[in-house]
């Protein structure tokens, strides 16, 4: 069938769909005098959609994660899938802008980026879109999809198929996806670095961590013994730093954080960038990488921003793991609107570094040779990762960050007004009181504050303790376990004689009306008077609006007051606690009352921290698991506290990598060769055998012992006449040496003006049966000054050697 028996313009969309397509149609076209780069084939593709199949669920284009809208910036996975027993030949894949025609090279938005050249490649008479490298039967392919900048609008990913000589080729359905671009509030920071900030003054920021990393959110092949976040490292830095970015690679310091959770070459790359750094960040490692937020606070720490320096990076390993990390790469906080933004949250999914080619937690150490470049790890990297989802669904985020903007400094230049007063009068880069906890002191958190031991207003004091988890080096003292300050009695200030000392609040009197808005009040009393003898002007009582029942038509369900809240459910750490209400009277009607007469919540009490778990400090670590090379090594502590106390969750063992000199490695050699022939057909000779170097010693390793082995051979008594030849032959190798010496003389007089020095030995014959080659060499040892330089050059011989059979 040649295009003459189909409609034109269907063969065209053949060809530019697919190069399959172009393999089963042959046609020629006159060329268009309109038709240059804009309007190439690209907008053919789309002119021609008229003469389209009429479209098949059997074929389905997805995007990762099934998103409704896209990041600026962000890559996205993109799929076409044929379903069982379904395939496809040939196809095409573009992203399109809402509302364009395709006939110019600014309606194509986004880049595809190619992942496996064998299957797919970029089409040759139109750049931006994607087809097959060669026509086969195929059920899938994959490619990557970079959103475009902030402010592109809406965009269509467009899929067509070839099957057989049938296209599929949909506007709407399973192989077309519309995403528009995810719209931002005011206040949250740009989606993309800005090249120029045009905030004022100088921001403040605290930046929280929450680690979600938890046999029960990702419970495949999860590490429960040595499971844990690294410390975590970044900076608040300018556009002419970059820690770490998709689609680079990653530096030294990365890859001590990625693979060994070290912070140390990072933080000293950072810090050696100078101006292009304003602050440095820093959070301490979290064994085990989950714990509830009443029993471990969030790791926090502060940083500072300013017009040239508004960007924040930071990572943390994700252990055990191969070089997997998360964390932010040059977060903007400087606004469009020239402010600084006052919240970012951002949810985290792991990615590789490129160092390691393990796909398991546990994977053993794999070097990537050569290194590849960062890149976040998705569902479909392999079926042994502990991500891996066959379906490509998109991975559950491991860990949240929250950055927010605590204080601002100096005039600012917003262009919309910001909503919260927080501009202060000064930033010190160190605000809060430094903690001087080493990190190899490891502590559970500070116990709520005991009761004064002051119940009037005289001066007394508080207490507060933590306990000593871990000592990780024996070397370095760890700081005091308690905690004193000064305080005064209830209603009592150290700072004012004038102060009354109240009472605690009565409870609420019951609402005045039972219908509508009414009023309710409470009091307390004076415990003790200022000791000045000034009258106490707080007050003693407090009324409020309250609301029981909204109305009370016949059809309204009527009820009571909510009762008072139960005792928390638990004593330590989070509980629940509830409270009850009655229904007066049920509505009029008959129907169900649909009012809610129970309301529970969350309580928090004094943490659970002191009783379970007392525990000895760490052992000291053992010794490598191996005696070179790479290894593990671990450490050990116990349980002091009696366990019918309450069950521990801290873990009682660790484990990390440990590196020793490389292992030697002995010289190996091929095995000896079947000994030679006796070198003399009678009487007394000898026989010989070899065997070659394989593999030359490493690192110390035992040296190579002997290549060549002889030993005598007699084949028989030699008579009188064999003697004869022997002596002849003996003479006739007497002759040859005389006339080598000879020849050595007569070399010298073929280089006249030139002394040169005697042949050289025989090399060893380069095999050991079939033919192989020797070599020996003449060198010129003088050179007289008459002589031409043309005229006195080292001269080589060559000679065939082992020439018997193997």
């Amino acid at each position: 069938m040649t295009a003459a028996g189909i409609h034109a313009p269907l063969a065209l969309l053949l060809c530019f769909i697919s190069s399959a397509a172009c393999n089963m149609f042959a046609f020629t076209e006159e060329p268009s005098e309109r038709a240059g780069k804009a309007d190439g084939y690209c907008s053919r593709i789309l002119r021609a959609q008229s003469n389209r199949k009429e479209g098949s669920t059997e074929f389905r284009l997805r995007v990762e994660g099934d998103p409704e809208s896209y990041q600026p910036g962000s890559t996205y996975r993109v799929t076409l899938i044929a379903s069982s027993p379904s395939y496809f030949r040939g196809f095409t894949l573009i992203a399109l802008k809402e509302g364009t025609e395709g006939d110019k090279d600014e309606d194509y938005i986004g880049n595809f980026q190619i992942i496996d050249e064998e299957e797919t490649q970029f089409m040759t008479n139109c750049p931006p879109a994607v087809t097959e490298s060669t026509p086969r039967r195929r059920t899938s392919i994959q490619v990557f999809w970079t959103a475009p900048p902030s402010g592109s609008g809406c965009v269509f990913l467009k899929a067509s198929i070839v099957q057989k000589r049938i296209i599929y080729f949909q506007d709407e359905g399973s192989l077309t996806k519309r995403m528009c671009e995810r719209e931002s509030l005011y206040g949250e920071a740009t989606d993309k670095p800005l090249l120029d900030c045009c905030a004022c003054g100088t921001a403040k920021y605290r930046v929280t961590f929450y680690g979600n990393w938890s046999e029960k959110i990702h419970p495949k092949d999860y590490p429960r013994r040595a499971n844990h976040w690294s410390a975590i490292i970044g900076a608040s830095h300018s556009k002419n730093y970059v820690l770490w970015e998709y689609g680079g690679l990653a530096s030294e310091g990365v890859k001590q954080v990625a693979e060994l959770g070290s912070p140390v070459k990072m933080e000293e790359e950072i810090r050696q960038k100078g101006d292009d750094v304003l602050t440095v960040i820093k959070m301490k490692a979290q064994w085990p990488a989950w714990q509830p937020l009443n029993v471990r606070a969030a790791p926090s720490a502060e940083f500072s921003v300013d017009r040239t320096r508004h960007l924040m990076s930071f990572l943390t390993m994700l252990g055990p793991s191969p070089d997997w990390n998360v964390g932010l790469s040059a977060e903007d906080l400087c606004t469009k609107e020239c402010g600084w933004a006052q919240k970012v949250v951002q949810d985290l999914i792991p990615w590789d570094a490129g160092t390691d080619s393990g796909v398991s937690y546990e994977s053993p150490n794999k070097p990537s040779a050569p290194q590849d470049k960062i890149r976040p790890l998705t569902s479909l990297d392999h079926p042994q990762s502990p991500f891996y989802d066959p379906e490509g669904g998109a991975i559950t985020p491991v860990a949240r960050v929250v950055v927010e903007r605590i204080a601002r400094k100096g005039e600012q230049c917003n262009i919309v007004p910001d909503n919260v007063d927080d501009i202060v009068a000064d930033i010190a880069q160190e605000e809060k009181e430094e903690d001087d906890t080493p990190e190899t002191c490891i502590y559970s958190n500070w116990s709520p504050w005991s009761a004064c031991s002051s119940a009037t207003c005289e001066k007394g004091k508080r207490m507060r303790q933590r306990m000593l988890k871990a000592q990780l080096d024996l070397s370095v003292p760890c700081p005091h376990t308690q905690d004193f300050e000064p305080c005064m009695g209830p209603g009592c200030s150290d700072e004012d004689a004038s102060t009354c000392m109240m009472s605690e609040w009565i409870t609420w009197s019951p609402c005045s009306l039972s219908c509508g808005m009414g009023t309710r009040s409470r009091e307390r009393y004076v415990k003790q008077f200022p000791d000045d003898g000034s009258v106490c002007t707080l007050p003693t009582e407090e009324t409020e609006n309250c609301v029981v029942n909204e109305e009370c038509s016949p059809s309204s369900c009527l009820v009571t007051e909510w009762g008072e809240w139960d005792v928390c459910s638990a004593t330590c750490g989070l509980g629940m606690k509830r409270r009850e209400r009655m229904v007066k009277m049920p509505p009029a009607d008959g129907s169900i009352c649909g009012t809610e007469v129970l309301e529970v919540e969350k309580c928090m009490m004094p943490e659970c921290h002191t009783i379970p778990c007392m525990l000895t400090p760490w052992s000291d670590w053992s010794d490598c698991s191996v005696t070179c090379g790479k290894g593990l090594r671990t450490r050990q502590r116990m349980l002091k506290s009696p366990v019918e106390l309450g069950e521990c969750t801290e873990e009682l063992e660790q484990v990390e990598k440990c590196m020793l000199p490389e292992c030697p490695i002995d010289c190996i050699m091929s095995e000896w060769s079947e000994w030679s022939e006796c070198n003399k057909s009678c009487g007394k000779g000898h026989t010989i055998r070899t065997r070659m170097v394989k593999l030359e010693p490493q690192f110390g390793g035992d040296p190579c012992s002997e290549t060549i082995q002889r030993k005598k051979c007699k084949i028989r008594k030699c008579s009188r006449g064999q003697a004869n030849s022997d002596e002849k032959k003996r003479r006739k190798e007497q002759r040859e040496k005389r006339r080598s010496k000879q020849g050595r003389t007569e070399v010298a007089s073929e280089h006249p003006g030139c002394k040169m020095r005697p042949w050289s030995s025989w090399t060893e014959c380069t095999k050991m049966c079939g033919g192989g080659i020797q070599e020996r060499l003449m060198t010129v040892k003088q050179k007289f000054k008459t002589t031409q330089l043309s005229s006195c050059k080292d001269r080589k011989e060559i000679r065939a050697c082992n020439v018997h059979p193997c």
